[in-house]
């Protein structure tokens, strides 16, 4: 028969945890957790470091609940468990906030300010709130040794960082390439997916659809674009190698290739004959004339690839490449190993080659349209409004842009990774064969 006890309906939770607190402080059960076990198998805990810059909030409740309770398991299980606390001192958001508080705008005030003492500056504001982070970690029951923590500026750490990059480098598995990334040009900064994810707005916008002429012929390829200002660094043009595409005369008097099932979306209006059918992969590797003359590359350009992201629910089915400045383009890129042209500087305005040095990508659009029209390559310039990612903190239009990178070469461990995944008790499962396992199937090289 079961006995229940009654619950003292005054009795007050908070109170009691503060004194359980002060008896682990008092009685240093943590440590003595630690040195009662200091024969036994050791399981090493590393803190993923919050950034004391900003407070912490209910998320982090449960975050720092969920990792003590595998150390205390493991506790329990008869190891010794360390618990190394730590704090991540680098990063834009201790930057930004420190932009704030000394009314600077940008990189360029930031370097007319100083470097060495904005770094001053971050050094102290990242400390901002580690008293409220150290009382909310005892609160609920956190343990870590906050006394000696890792810290990310420290050179100790930052040296760790640098060995584990050479022997990384000495296994052949670092090399320097280019990575198209979310880039803000007025921070001069790249953002990660999660931030880009911050920013997004509506907007309406010209796209440009041009003709590029096929070489030798009085024939035009009719490519679509959002995104005008990269037209200048155009160096291939791709297409869907499966579907079916058509040459045909239009009612203006040109003869255009573009893909069959959108000929009605983009020629009916003014009506066209069909003259001949084929599929994408029988374009590839036909050459046309570039749209302007800025540049000349070194390698092979302006000829047609294969590639299947390209679409037929929009445009003309035929995508202009600029590998400098797409993911997709990138790719394409090192598959056909295309030029890497980047008439765009880190500022995100065109540079000196082209017609409009120091004009801002957004505003060189209308440019770039009025030269096509005059130069007779514009077939037309529809408006259309999309969702546009833009910076979560300054409000600038994102570019995704080519920058120099390093590159871990994860492709060359993947089939280590997939392995070592396959020995861990996932639970749920589907998490560790699903969403993570997915990820390793396809993961990508690393850029750093």
């Amino acid at each position: 028969m079961a006995i229940y006890k009654k619950v003292p309906t005054d009795l007050n939770f908070v109170e009691r945890e503060k004194e359980i607190e002060k008896f682990w402080e008092d009685n240093q059960i943590f440590e003595k957790s630690i040195e009662e076990r200091k024969d036994c198998p050791t399981y090493m805990f590393y803190d993923g470091p919050p950034t004391a810059n900003g407070k912490p909030h209910i998320g982090h409740v449960l975050t720092r609940v969920i990792k003590d309770m595998i150390p205390r398991y493991r506790t329990m299980k008869g190891y010794k468990v360390p618990r190394k606390a730590g704090w991540d001192t680098h990063g834009l958001p201790v930057e930004i906030e420190v932009e704030k508080e000394l009314g600077l705008d940008g990189k360029e005030q930031i370097e007319e300010y100083g470097i060495d003492p904005f770094i001053g500056k971050c050094k102290e504001n990242v400390w901002k709130y580690k008293g409220m982070w150290e009382d909310f970690s005892k609160t609920v029951g956190f343990w870590a040794d906050m006394d000696d923590p890792y810290v990310t500026y420290y050179d100790d750490y930052i040296e760790s960082e640098w060995w584990a990059l050479k022997e990384i480098w000495n296994k052949g598995l670092l090399y320097k390439g280019f990575k198209v990334v979310p880039y803000c040009p007025r921070c001069g900064t790249p953002l990660s997916s999660h931030e880009v994810a911050q920013g997004y707005k509506d907007v309406k916008e010209r796209s440009a659809i041009a003709r590029f002429r096929k070489k030798g012929e009085d024939v035009y390829f009719l490519a679509w674009t959002t995104t005008p200002w990269t037209l200048p660094s155009n160096v291939a043009l791709c297409v869907s190698p499966t579907d079916e595409y058509a040459k045909v005369k239009a009612g203006d008097g040109y003869t255009y290739i573009m893909a069959a099932p959108l000929l009605d979306k983009v020629l009916g209006e003014m009506g066209y004959e069909v003259l001949e059918k084929y599929t994408g992969k029988d374009l590839e590797f036909q050459e046309y004339e570039p749209l302007f003359d800025f540049v000349t590359p070194k390698k092979k350009a302006y000829y047609v690839v294969c590639d299947t992201y390209v679409s037929m629910d929009d445009g003309t089915g035929i995508v202009h490449i600029a590998p400098a400045f797409g993911e997709d383009d990138a790719r394409i890129g090192r598959a056909y190993d295309l030029p890497l042209v980047q008439l765009v500087d880190s500022k995100g305005e065109l540079t000196a080659e082209t017609k409009w040095a120091g004009v801002f990508v957004k505003d060189a659009d209308p440019m770039v349209l009025t030269e096509l029209d005059k130069t007779g390559k514009l077939f037309s310039a529809p408006k259309f409004e999309h969702s546009y990612p833009h910076c979560w903190r300054c409000g600038t239009p994102l570019i995704y842009y080519a920058r120099e990178s390093w590159f871990i070469k994860m492709t060359a461990v993947k089939d280590d990774l997939i392995k070592n995944n396959n020995t861990i008790n996932w639970i749920p499962e589907s998490i560790g064969k699903g969403r993570f396992g997915d990820w390793l199937e396809n993961v990508q090289d690393w850029g750093i």
